[in-house]
């Protein structure tokens, strides 16, 4: 479904959601098109993605667009927020976006992570969504860097955390995801689990109890690929809310 309809959807029943857009589908006529007609619907905050390539989706004959990339996309945004499009074109009324974008730590070669979230923060990125954390030590690193460069200060860090049912799907992020580090240890103990949904909620606490630690996380992305309905559960265990 359409980021845009899915999002007016949650918008009115209470939710305040966060739009996606990418660059696979759309040239930069299309996105500011979108953008705007998103804008005028109420939406205000915008995950700006390059997109992953159609060949690892259902439809890899499709005809990929990526005129614009993730960094160019931010900085796009940025300008319409200061009231202008692409062109240089001023608007009559600009719109206030809270603009999101994502971050992978564990992809290669590492020194270019910092050096790619720096980018997007200088496009204009407001806070930053990173992939799942698996890799605890890897993740606590590249926080390190992010730390000394002190582009925590300029952008809010919102920590991955996937909770997974199954070995099985452990394994398929490692073996066909790019950028996915999985920890030996986490596949083990699923492995080994009597009750591989408890291990699984297990796991996802500890890891969220690791990163509320780490200096420079401000937050928690929770990415409950399918399985949406342990989200209370996660969020109660794991002592996301405060009473």
């Amino acid at each position: 479904m359409s980021s845009i309809a899915s999002t007016r959807i949650l918008l009115e029943e209470g939710v305040e959601p966060i739009m996606q857009m990418t660059c696979r589908d759309r040239n930069r006529i299309a996105m500011q098109s979108d953008l705007l007609g998103a804008a005028a619907l109420g939406m205000e905050n915008v995950l700006c993605l390059t997109g992953d390539h159609q060949r690892f989706g259902d439809n890899p004959e499709a005809k990929g667009v990526f005129d614009l990339d993730s960094v160019q996309l931010i900085a796009t945004v940025a300008q319409l927020n200061s009231g202008y499009l692409l062109s240089g074109k001023e608007m009559k009324k600009a719109p206030q976006f809270l603009i999101g974008a994502a971050a992978n730590p564990f992809a290669e070669p590492f020194e270019m992570r910092v050096i790619r979230l720096h980018k997007k923060i200088e496009a204009g990125a407001h806070f930053i969504q990173t992939q799942p954390v698996f890799d605890l030590e890897l993740f606590t690193r590249w926080m390190e860097k992010v730390v000394e460069a002190g582009l925590h200060e300029q952008c809010a860090i919102f920590a991955g955390v996937m909770p997974v049912r199954s070995v099985r799907a452990l394994l398929y992020m490692k073996d066909n995801v790019p950028g996915m580090k999985i920890n030996g240890g986490y596949v083990e103990r699923m492995e080994n689990a009597t009750d591989p949904k408890e291990e699984g909620v297990g796991i996802a606490v500890e890891i969220i109890s690791e990163l509320k630690n780490i200096t420079g996380v401000r937050g928690i992305h929770l990415l409950p690929v399918m399985w949406e309905s342990i989200v209370p559960t996660l969020v109660k265990e794991a002592e996301l809310i405060e009473n």
